[in-house]
């Protein structure tokens, strides 16, 4: 039987300003991918997300990404090394502590935007990402890009990884996203949306906008929280996937 997870980027608010339908996407997710106060969230939004996550038996991974409010940490940074491992390490404690507080914990890493773009093209971007995780949290799991660089820094490090696809972003020939700038990079049509992650568990791959087909290992499927229609994309895609026999549960 097909497996695969439910994930989607959470608790992307800030004071009283809010992002997507949190507590209604909680009940359709397996995990959620927690912003951590620097591209998005505050103190009281992650524990409010924190709770949500606890309350619905959703997992919890932390979602680093560039200080960069303004940008969404959707613009590229040049920052060095030791402050990109820095920066992750500090995002990762932040999410481990508010987890705890809620009575959970953080199960998994997933990089945020740009920061996230940089290292499925880069390697060693990505191992320094990773090894900064890893050293405070040796035993969580990192979500990669599947078939990118991040891939390859996972299995380079030996570590537990989960490879993700994006039910509502086109694909490059290269195995990344196209710039959701471009027409037709975000979809948003729940049937075509659920054909397609269909197809690509059937084939174990990813299925490029040309029709390139690039094997990789499927483990978790993401509906970006802030896309519009996000939830009935998400309940759609479920429904689709469990009617034709794939099994949803988290990581």
């Amino acid at each position: 039987m097909l497996k695969a997870d439910l994930n989607s980027d959470i608790g992307e608010g800030f004071g009283d300003w809010t992002k997507g339908d949190d507590a209604a996407l909680m009940q359709v997710i397996t995990s959620a991918n927690v912003a951590c106060g620097f591209h998005a969230g505050d103190p009281d939004v992650m524990a409010r997300t924190m709770k949500l996550a606890v309350e619905n038996g959703v997992g919890i991974g932390a979602h680093p990404g560039f200080a960069d409010l303004k940008g969404f940490g959707r613009r590229r940074l040049p920052l060095s090394h030791e402050e990109i491992a820095n920066l992750v390490s500090y995002q990762l404690g932040a999410a481990q502590a508010m987890a705890r507080a809620a009575g959970g914990q953080v199960r998994h890493l997933k990089l945020h935007g740009a920061l996230a773009n940089m290292a499925s093209e880069d390697p060693d971007l990505a191992r320094v990402c990773f090894e900064a995780a890893l050293k405070v949290q040796p035993d969580i799991v990192i979500m990669v890009l599947a078939a990118t660089a991040m891939e390859q820094a996972a299995r380079d490090l030996n570590c537990a990884w989960a490879g993700e696809i994006f039910a509502d972003r086109a694909y490059n020939d290269d195995a990344t996203l196209v710039d959701r700038r471009q027409p037709g990079a975000v979809l948003h049509d729940p049937h075509v949306i659920s054909a397609r992650i269909l197809a690509m568990l059937k084939a174990g791959a990813i299925i490029t906008e040309s029709g390139k087909h690039i094997a990789c290992k499927i483990d978790t499927i993401c509906v970006h929280g802030d896309t519009e229609g996000a939830l009935a994309m998400t309940t759609a895609l479920k429904a689709g996937l469990q009617a034709a026999g794939v099994e949803i549960a988290r990581l």
